[in-house]
C-alpha cells in the first residue's frame, strides 16, 4: 500500500516529528481492530514496535515512530515541498507486521523501454 510521509514540524534529525498516514481503504483492509501496536521493518535488521493509539482508529490513521522518520531521513525522503510529501510503500508482511519501502516508480522515459 501507498502511504504519505508527513511532518508536524521542522524536520529533526532524530525523526520524531515524522509520521505515514494510510488511506482509509489501506487501514480498514490491513489492520485489526485488535491490535494494539505493529511492527515495523525498517531494514534488515531493525523492526521497531508501534503504538496504535485510540485515535489511530477513529480518525487519524498514522504510524508514528521517531524510527520511521530516520528512515524516511536516511532514504532521501525526510524533506519536501510545501503540500507535496512523498508517498513510500508499506508492505504487509503477515499478521501485525510491516515492512517500509522507497516507493520505486520508472521515470517517464524509463517506462517506455
Amino acid at each position: 500500500m501507498r502511504v504519505a510521509a508527513w511532518s508536524n514540524s521542522s524536520p529533526r534529525r532524530s525523526g520524531s516529528s515524522y509520521v505515514v498516514r494510510l488511506s482509509v481503504v489501506d487501514h480498514e483492509r490491513y489492520f485489526d481492530h485488535t491490535w494494539s501496536e505493529v511492527l515495523v521493518d525498517v531494514n534488515e535488521r531493525e523492526a521497531v514496535h508501534v503504538p496504535l493509539s485510540p485515535s489511530f482508529w477513529d480518525r487519524c490513521s498514522e504510524l508514528r515512530s521517531a524510527a520511521i522518520g530516520r528512515w524516511l531521513i536516511r532514504n532521501g525522503v525526510g524533506s519536501w515541498p510545501q503540500g507535496g510529501p512523498p508517498t513510500v510503500q508499506l508492505q504487509h508482511i503477515a499478521d501485525n507486521r510491516f515492512k517500509l519501502l522507497i516507493d520505486h516508480r520508472p521515470a517517464a522515459d524509463e517506462s517506455s523501454s
